[in-house]
């Protein structure tokens, strides 16, 4: 399994472009488990589909019945099965893929498990679409696939330490393609989530074993900071939380799985968190009335740590355990800090004052032949698209999803639509080119760029983006 990554270098990239979105059919064909089964093929045959998703009353799937199920009733109980209804001859285990991922993920699920049908669904299992063999046939798949997939099959840290360790060359085969850097950063950003989802949910099987049980309450995982964004590079260590609705005598129960979690993605190669802000420590691992007390301290006590955490807390991703409950956090953190003109004021004048990355007469500012353009470049462009985001009640982690979102709702002009999504584009390509420069001869990747080592034409784009930085933050209404 994990041996078939060798020839990431060779990647067609377009697995790694592309969205589900953009090759799935839709709309799928959906039935309630009541529905005949001759009625259900009729309706499949007008609709010249080979599936129908059977929906549950509140729209979720529940199940599936294709062609080869078509077969296996006619085969065993001849035409007389064709009085049965669907609910007693779906396919209850519903092999699915989210409607934002790309498209490799379901080219790796559908190849490891023999699959010919996936349903599309959003967040909450609405099925919104569906992915078949036939569907894919335009996407040339390699061997280098597999990496889609194989997280979810990972059986220890080992297994998931080869598939981070192959990360550098899956950047490099998809820059070499022409891959815009924010899509590469996506992709990367998506396997550290699945790598948090997989390390979660080793530790509960774990921990059933050695007779710790089930989970006292409802809980989620949280990836937080730029692999919650989806904009992580090759320098990532752990940001990740936990949220539940238990009781105070339950924090023994999640400590564990926090500290399990931890461990196995350290053991994995993803670095714990110098700042300590992971799911196995006190502070971040809190039922979610926890959640709310800590948020309105941040919020109406701030200081210079509160916007450390800031920068971090608000871009989660839930990525293991009851979804539901981490957007019930996100909309009480939206709505606490947005109330809080104090909090907006001060987050504002933070943003305001990161600048330093331009000399007097135009010169990057170096320090040891190095500029950190996290901090000076991608740090103030994904604290503006917060603040405003957080100001107009928008949902959305993603740096360029925010500025669309801020577009739509009227408060961005296209031009600096356009500018904000460039100047981060030359920003993440300028930094992952220095880190894979680096790890090339054995430098641990950084946010630190060496300018000189770039050509010319570089160095003027990124002089360009830092100074357009400079009034986009402005644009962004930082300065109120």
């Amino acid at each position: 399994m994990v041996e078939d990554l060798a020839p990431l270098a060779r990647i067609d990239s377009f697995p790694y472009r592309h969205r589900i979105r953009e090759v799935m059919s839709s709309p799928v064909l959906t039935a309630p488990a009541s529905l005949s089964l001759s009625e259900a093929i009729q309706r499949m045959y007008a609709a010249k589909v080979s599936s129908i998703v059977i929906v549950n009353e509140t729209g979720c799937t529940a199940g599936i019945f294709t062609e080869r199920d078509l077969l296996r009733i006619l085969s065993t109980s001849g035409p007389a099965g064709l009085e049965s209804t669907l609910g007693e001859t779906m396919t209850r285990s519903v092999a699915s893929v989210p409607v934002d991922a790309f498209v490799y993920v379901a080219l790796a699920r559908m190849a490891r498990s023999g699959l010919r049908h996936l349903v599309v669904v959003d967040p909450e299992s609405h099925p919104l679409g569906m992915i078949t063999g036939s569907a894919l046939l335009k996407v040339r798949a390699t061997e280098a696939l597999v990496l889609g997939d194989s997280v979810e099959s990972a059986r220890d840290a080992d297994e998931m330490g080869a598939i981070v360790a192959n990360l550098p060359r899956l950047a490099s085969g998809l820059l070499a393609e022409g891959v815009p850097a924010h899509n590469i950063a996506s992709v990367i950003a998506l396997v550290l989530r699945d790598l948090t989802a997989r390390a979660a949910e080793l530790a509960v099987l774990s921990m059933q074993d050695d007779g710790w049980g089930t989970a006292p309450a409802r809980y989620t995982v949280l990836v937080l900071g730029s692999a919650g964004r989806g904009e992580s590079l090759l320098a990532f260590d752990q940001d990740n939380a936990l949220v539940h609705d238990g009781r105070p005598a339950d924090d023994s129960w999640f400590a564990e799985l926090g500290r399990r979690l931890n461990a196995t993605l350290a053991a994995a190669g993803i670095p714990l968190c110098n700042g300590k802000v992971m799911a196995g420590e006190p502070g971040w691992r809190k039922s979610l009335d926890e959640w709310r007390e800590e948020i309105g301290r941040w919020v109406y006590s701030v200081e210079n740590q509160t916007v450390m955490y800031c920068d971090i807390f608000f871009d989660f991703q839930p990525v293991w355990g009851d979804r539901a409950l981490a957007e019930d956090l996100r909309t009480m953190a939206i709505e606490t800090a947005s109330r809080s003109g104090f909090f907006m004021r001060y987050l504002a004048q933070n943003v305001a004052a990161m600048d330093g990355s331009i000399g007097m007469f135009g010169t990057l500012v170096t320090v040891n032949g190095r500029l950190n353009l996290k901090k000076f470049g991608l740090l103030p462009l994904v604290s503006a698209a917060r603040l405003r985001a957080i100001r107009e009640h928008l949902p959305q982690t993603g740096t360029d999803e925010r500025f669309i979102a801020l577009h739509a709702a009227g408060v961005l002009h296209p031009d600096d639509l356009r500018d904000f999504i460039e100047v981060r584009e030359i920003l993440l390509r300028t930094m992952l080119e220095q880190q894979l420069t680096d790890i090339g001869i054995g430098i641990a990747p950084s946010p630190r760029i060496e300018p000189k080592c770039f050509d010319k034409r570089t160095r003027t784009r990124l002089r360009w983006a830092l100074k357009r930085l400079q009034t986009l933050k402005f644009v962004c209404g930082v300065g109120g």
